[in-house]
């Protein structure tokens, strides 16, 4: 779990005590000095499973939290890449949807992406080829070009650019997927996303996160059930940040 300690030691400086945890059923927030927000990953086996210092995560520091990250309960790890992302102030250009830039980039190359992002369809229209890598087996569509994660070995080695879901940070496939890619153009975006020049040493060579202009209402969302976190969903509480290599 190097990249994680990595980013753990690289924002350790903007500590802060706890404000307020949310773990909704879509988004993980966590709120300090700054909002950060994680994937939150749920299943009916961690539905059965407690939380480590449940009832009392808003007595610990932003920094505490982020040892979650590096927890195998991925409910945990979603509060600790929550944790980590809140202690991180996204620099970079603001207003850019990272997805019109893969659509941009993705013209006549071969693609893979990890996880099933929108405008999925448009990219695959400028493609050369579209491989869409999907952890969920209920999502994966062979005869559509959704694969199994395990496809990754396989695809990632042949394309041009890879696109990947800062949410591979929570489950812990982050690091291997960037050394998969080390031979193409890779993009590392949502809002699980570290906007840290940390992840530029493991290989990505653009960022794309989100930055919460309004913590309160973002975390009443998430406590609400979250959905996408968006501008659409959330206009003029987050907004989108792009750091390139």
């Amino acid at each position: 779990m190097k990249l994680l300690s990595d980013l753990i030691r690289a924002v350790s400086g903007n500590e802060a005590p706890v404000r307020d945890v949310r773990v909704g059923i879509t988004w993980t927030g966590v709120r300090g000095k700054r909002c950060g927000l994680g994937k939150t990953y749920v299943s009916p086996a961690t539905a059965h499973c407690r939380i480590r210092n449940f009832g009392r995560l808003t007595e610990k520091t932003t920094l505490e939290l982020a040892e979650h990250a590096k927890s195998w309960h991925l409910v945990e790890a979603s509060i600790g890449v929550a944790a980590i992302n809140s202690m991180v102030e996204p620099k970079g250009k603001r207003g850019i949807n990272a997805l019109d830039l893969l659509v941009e980039e993705g013209k006549n190359k071969r693609i893979t992406v990890i996880g099933a992002f929108p405008k999925l369809s448009e990219l695959k229209a400028v493609s050369k080829e579209l491989w869409v890598l999907e952890m969920d087996p209920y999502l994966v569509d062979p005869d559509a070009g959704i694969l199994p994660a395990t496809a990754a070995e396989s695809k990632i080695p042949q394309s041009d650019l890879v696109a990947i879901t800062g949410s591979a940070l929570v489950n812990k496939s982050l690091e291997h997927l960037l050394e998969l890619s080390r031979d193409a153009y890779t993009i590392v975006l949502g809002p699980s996303t570290p906007m840290s020049e940390v992840l530029f040493d493991y290989g990505a060579d653009l960022l794309a996160g989100v930055d919460v202009i309004k913590p309160a209402e973002i975390m009443k969302k998430i406590g609400q059930g979250g959905g996408m976190v968006s501008p659409k969903n959330c206009k003029g509480e987050i907004e989108f940040v792009v750091m390139e290599k």
